[in-house]
């Protein structure tokens, strides 16, 4: 099954959902009438409902078939469950996305360095700082740490636009596995100075360990978001055997 064609029918079930061209609590239309609309085979049609499903966007109803369970909200969705792109999320959520590099530089990892990004103590890394501006707003602080021998080549420019995109497309790394920790922190003097945080005296701060195929920590980040505009959700499913 060409991956291509699976995610071309994820990715305009997908828009159609968030246009509300499927509204909310309405069924898609047959796997059948799928599958004659996309040209397709039906593990095509299935393995795209079912994304669909994992992201939260539709639940199959046993007598109603694939129900939209998608609600549109004014604050930009970020999930807890997927890895994505800021490219990818700003896309997702229909945002503009512009990035400043404030900052760009290789460096060492000292003791005290490790113990905050968890990488090896004298590892080589290109320290970035990011501001991310969503639909015109200064919302995002990034500060990004990347492993010099996973993101060879990294540089301000390619960091202006998409890191994982370069990582996947150029360098032909795969991005696999993210630990995440979220917390609330008092805004720093660069928060305040490149965000416009609104009179909050708190920004919502998610730090991340991201890992390749290989096992191997290439980038930690503390991502600092205004509070007021960004909600975080994870998909999650109660089991039968849960309830044992």
């Amino acid at each position: 099954m060409p991956a291509a064609k699976y995610g071309a029918i994820y990715h305009s079930l997908r828009r159609a959902i968030e246009s509300g061209e499927y509204s909310f609590q309405q069924a898609l239309p047959s796997e059948h009438k799928l599958i004659e609309m996309y040209d397709c085979s039906r593990n095509t049609v299935r393995r795209a409902i079912r994304q669909l499903a994992e992201e939260s966007y539709v639940q199959s109803v046993h007598g109603k078939g694939v129900i939209v369970i998608y609600r549109k909200t004014e604050q930009t969705q970020f999930s807890i469950s997927g890895i994505e792109s800021m490219k990818e999320a700003a896309e997702r959520n229909h945002l503009p996305l512009s990035t400043k590099v404030i900052c760009f530089e290789e460096m060492i990892v000292s003791r005290e360095d490790s113990l905050l990004t968890g990488f090896p103590e004298g590892a080589p890394v290109y320290h970035v700082i990011r501001v991310r501006y969503l639909g015109g707003e200064a919302q995002i602080i990034d500060h990004n740490y990347f492993l010099k021998e996973v993101l060879k080549g990294l540089t301000s420019e390619i960091a202006a636009g998409s890191i994982y995109e370069y990582m996947e497309n150029t360098l032909g790394e795969t991005i696999v596995t993210t630990r995440r920790k979220y917390t609330v922190e008092h805004p720093t003097a660069l928060d305040e100075q490149y965000m416009d945080l609104k009179g909050y005296q708190a920004v919502a701060q998610v730090s991340s360990q991201t890992f390749n195929k290989d096992g191997i920590q290439f980038e930690f980040t503390c991502s600092r978001h205004r509070p007021d505009r960004f909600v975080f959700y994870e998909v999650a499913q109660r089991k039968p055997e849960m309830l044992l």
